[in-house]
């Protein structure tokens, strides 16, 4: 075979491989139609009890690193801003809505090491286990100070749940 043949369908290949690419993104946002978008922050945050710079890396289905959630603005990788107060967590995010996870919510913390296209030390991931809607989903950043962060975090967390 010709080499200008075989490049041709190597490019072509290519194409097809890149146009495949947002069609896929496309069919799992409608998957997950049903997933309930994260409720609004309230005016009053109650008492804060600090603030934490980081990375938002992504929100999968709990137990499930390789589910990620597409919907609702929580599919990108970011900066992020995490607030803890003594009614919640929000995250806030440029370019998408603010996600605010009420303390009823929470589930546990906990340390991870990687999640579907992140891999870090061990334990360099935060993963905060909540209830969106029905469903239990687990977000994971990675904060500049993550001793700090679960020091604040762990009074608002279930007492069988706490991190260690």
């Amino acid at each position: 075979m010709d080499r200008g043949i075989l490049l041709a369908l190597v490019l072509v290949l290519l194409v097809v491989l890149l146009a495949l690419l947002p069609l896929g993104w496309y069919a799992r946002r409608r998957r997950q139609k049903d997933v309930v978008a994260p409720i609004s922050a309230p005016t009053d945050l109650g008492t804060v009890v600090g603030s934490f710079a980081g990375k938002y890396v992504a929100t999968t289905a709990s137990g499930d690193p390789y589910d990620r959630i597409a919907v609702h603005g929580l599919g990108f990788r970011s900066a992020v801003t995490v607030t803890v107060s003594d009614t919640g967590v929000l995250l806030v995010r440029p370019g998408t809505p603010d996600v605010w996870i009420p303390r009823a919510d929470l589930l546990s913390l906990q340390r991870a090491t990687w999640t579907i296209d992140r891999v870090v030390e061990p334990g360099g991931l935060q993963l905060i286990e909540w209830t969106l809607g029905s469903r239990a989903v687990a977000t994971y950043l990675r904060l500049d100070n993550p001793a700090a962060f679960e020091a604040a975090l762990s009074p608002y967390l279930p007492i069988e749940r706490q991190a260690s």
